[in-house]
């Protein structure tokens, strides 16, 4: 890799009324006034008759409809509604903007396309019967989420593939998703923290640090960066889980500091993020903090002030710096909602809801499969370019209709996916709190595997 600057349960879909059977064979011809069954005696003709609907069934199954040749698609979007509001109303607002994009430019397979929403929650058990409900009772042909990789790991392998249904997460980035058993339906349009943890211990000795504690949320995510974190740290460091409903943290974070720790490095989610930034002020351990993706929100460096937070930096995944559709898509989300992105990963979450859109457009079909196995084409070259612009869109779907080959370059990054859903490149981010409560973007790195 290289940087440079720049359970098995059985599921069930609704049922879909077939065809009305079609007479698909004429009478026979008349001989001498009579029909050939007239003139056969009883068990022959009986034989006959039941070759005969045997043979007009097997012929009227084989020429049934495509999957989606008669209804609309529908996508799901599975986020933590509960637990991440601000997170999750940002990204949902870009899901929103994909879906009218695309059907003001005519639909998928010439209907527009259908959102439906569940709560992921960061429960894992819970995410999995959202999803499954998505499925099972919405019907849904594909699924964009869920946000957390606590959550995307099951539903990935309980359900993804299982169901056989695809699953684009626009912000999942553990690197244990990488070897999830979903039977090739999982994707993501975020890289994997075998990136970001290269890119946040490289911040953390830039501040001047080489002593640190370091606590995780004890889940899929927060294993997977805090180990990229420590494989590319020279320095020393005592790390510390956390579990995801804790509240309390002053012997945690009193075991992190023992070893003398500068600074503590922050792996959780936001509001659990609030309570061990709180807790280690108020206590005295820690007066210095380096952050991750998770705390990359305004409300915290809100309710906690400027004074204290300012100037304390973080890494996340990033979009590109800029690229064809960087001003056209910008002012396309500032006119439907008043002002840009908040929080991360909103555009990684457009992206994901037009790739699958432009693959069911691709595949001529509906069927999870068939959208699975044209998500690669429709992102890669060869075909022609296309960018996340409503126009751009518009064009995507015109040439896949006409049987044409395109490569859609995304708002956040190129879709190069890798045989396990995975980014072949993409950017981290690194940013920082500043004194008047605001977040400073400051250099966007590129990764490449």
């Amino acid at each position: 890799m290289t940087y440079t600057n720049n359970p098995e349960k059985a599921f069930s879909r609704p049922s879909r009324a077939p065809p009305n059977p079609r007479l698909l064979f004429s009478p026979a011809p008349m001989e001498n006034g009579k029909g050939m069954l007239s003139s056969m005696p009883n068990l022959l003709r009986l034989l006959v008759a039941t070759c005969l609907l045997i043979a007009s069934a097997a012929c009227s199954d084989g020429a049934r409809e495509e999957p989606g040749a008669s209804e609309s698609m529908k996508i799901g979007l599975l986020l933590d509604f509960s637990d991440a509001p601000e997170t999750s109303a940002d990204r949902k607002r870009a899901f929103d903007l994909a879906i009218r994009h695309v059907n003001e430019a005519g639909g998928v397979l010439g209907r527009p396309v259908e959102a439906v929403e569940a709560d992921a929650t960061r429960d894992p058990e819970l995410g999995v019967d959202a999803a499954r409900r998505l499925v099972e009772s919405e019907g849904v042909h594909a699924i964009v989420g869920p946000n957390a990789s606590a959550v995307a790991l099951p539903v990935a392998e309980m359900v993804a593939g299982p169901a056989g249904v695809p699953i684009i997460s626009p912000s999942a980035t553990s690197p244990r998703l990488t070897a999830a058993a979903d039977d090739g339906y999982f994707f993501r349009t975020a890289l994997s923290d075998t990136a970001q943890g290269p890119v946040l211990a490289r911040v953390t000795a830039e501040r001047g640090f080489d002593n640190v504690g370091l606590v995780y949320v004890d889940d899929p995510y927060g294993q997977g960066l805090a180990g990229s974190f420590e494989e590319s740290w020279d320095g020393q460091v005592r790390s510390v889980p956390v579990d995801r409903g804790q509240t309390a943290h002053l012997a945690d974070l009193q075991v992190s500091a023992g070893g003398g720790a500068q600074a503590l490095v922050v792996i959780t989610f936001e509001q659990q993020a609030l309570a061990i930034v709180q807790e280690a002020l108020q206590e005295g351990i820690y007066t210095q903090f380096v952050f991750s993706d998770a705390s990359k929100r305004l409300s915290l460096v809100r309710e906690i002030g400027g004074d204290r937070l300012g100037d304390m930096y973080g890494t996340a995944g990033a979009p590109a710096p800029a690229n064809d559709a960087t001003a056209a898509w910008d002012a396309a989300f500032a006119a439907a909602y008043g002002g840009p992105p908040q929080v991360t990963y909103v555009k990684e979450t457009y992206d994901a809801t037009i790739a699958l859109a432009l693959a069911a457009q691709a595949a001529g079909s509906l069927d999870g499969a068939a959208i699975r196995d044209q998500l690669r084409s429709i992102a890669s070259p060869p075909g022609e370019t296309i960018s996340g612009t409503p126009d751009g869109i518009a064009e995507a779907l015109r040439l896949l209709a006409d049987g044409r080959q395109i490569d859609y370059q995304g708002v956040a990054n190129s879709l190069d996916w890798d045989s396990t859903g995975d980014l072949l490149q993409g950017y981290i981010g690194t940013w920082r709190f500043t004194r008047d409560e605001w977040i400073q973007d400051l250099e966007t790195i590129l990764f490449q595997n």
